[in-house]
């Protein structure tokens, strides 16, 4: 009789079976089940909006053909090297949502961040109104960047706030008109247009206030009562900005690109082209934040997205407002030396340093929480 060849504690090996593997038949029936609920999911919107890196603008160089900043008249200085403004683009809006595939593959991504529709497109706001204050806030904060730049520069500046844009159905419409000069709250002139929100949310709930305008060369006096916003501050229901009355000519030109993060980058441009030199040296540098006449830098939104926005254009250093830091730590991408700055004349030192090579381990980084 034959004898079984095989070693001890070993098993016999058993002829192929015909039946189906359970396992197999459990992996195919969870990848059947899958499919089908991510093919079901793609037909249903989520209440969610997806932020990734935007558009890179290098401001030294030109957009379509048209220089970004351009100064007719006056002493400019060639530059070199690339100072790029970061953004950040939205997929989602409140007519379409992202499908839960879409979002599920954000998720994964580090360069992305699903955000709640509410926190992007607050509830009441139209898509219009939304885009206008997005508008708005560019030109406010290329009107500051150029304050900033030229106050560094020594020239004093006049500043006037006035009204860009009165919305639909709100307490200013059919009183206030776009182009109006703010010139008083009952009676108290505004020094800024956070001066002005201030005073316009020190409202009682009773008494109208008293807004006077300068109009056409002519002064104007309204009662308007104010509401509450979404967020619980009282408002006219207008977009305002800062004027200047600036001693020289300074053109920025961007299209399709709204909000308030440039101006840091901007005004770093403008000052770079009205001094003698280079001040990046033919360095690649990528930054944001918002700026003030003053030269004061702000937090922005999408800072994650705008790290990897940064590395992907190939930038090795990045500024970054000092209140977002907390946001940076642990999330910048592998090449990038990230700097912390609160002020103008900090992006202007780093900047400077970067283009002269010189070392940067005095300057303030985002390397700790």
């Amino acid at each position: 009789m034959p004898e079984n060849l095989y070693a001890e504690g070993e098993m016999p090996q058993q002829s192929p079976s015909k039946r189906p593997n359970k396992r197999a038949l459990a992996g195919l029936s969870m990848l059947l089940v899958f499919t089908v609920a991510l093919i079901t999911l793609g037909f249903f919107q989520a209440p969610y909006v997806i932020e990734r890196p935007g558009p890179v603008v290098n401001v030294l160089g030109a957009e379509n053909g048209v220089q970004v900043i351009s100064i007719p008249k006056g002493n400019v200085y060639a530059t070199s090297g690339e100072l790029d403004l970061l953004t950040v683009s939205v997929v989602g809006n409140r007519d379409q949502t992202p499908t839960w595939p879409e979002l599920f593959w954000a998720w994964i991504d580090p360069a992305q961040a699903i955000s709640p529709l509410d926190a992007v497109f607050p509830p009441g706001q139209t898509q219009q109104e939304s885009d206008a204050e997005s508008t708005a806030m560019m030109d406010q904060s290329q009107q500051d960047a150029i304050a900033a730049a030229l106050t560094k520069l020594g020239y004093e500046i006049p500043t006037h706030v006035y009204i860009s844009e009165v919305s639909k159905n709100k307490p200013s419409s059919g009183k206030l008109v776009a182009g109006d000069y703010v010139t008083a709250v009952n009676g108290v002139a505004p020094e800024s247009v956070d001066h002005l929100r201030e005073m316009v949310n020190e409202f009682d709930g009773k008494t109208a206030l008293k807004i006077s305008v300068l109009r056409a060369g002519k002064k104007l006096t309204f009662d308007i009562t104010p509401i509450k916003n979404t967020d619980g501050r009282w408002v006219l229901g207008i977009f305002v900005g800062t004027k200047f009355d600036f001693p020289i000519e300074v053109n920025l030109q961007l299209s399709d690109i709204g909000g308030p993060s440039g101006g840091t980058m901007f005004a770093l441009g403008i000052y770079d082209r009205l001094t003698p030199g280079a001040l990046l040296g033919g360095q690649h540098v990528a930054g944001t934040g918002t700026i003030d006449a003053s030269g004061a830098v702000g937090p922005i939104g999408g800072i994650r997205q705008k790290l990897y926005g940064a590395q992907r254009a190939g930038a090795e250093y990045f500024l970054a407002p000092f209140e977002n830091c907390n946001e940076v730590v642990g999330h910048i991408p592998q090449g990038l030396q990230v700097f912390s700055i609160e002020t103008f004349d900090d992006a202007i030192s780093v900047v400077e340093a970067i283009g002269k090579k010189q070392s940067l381990s005095k300057f303030a980084t985002c390397s700790t929480k």
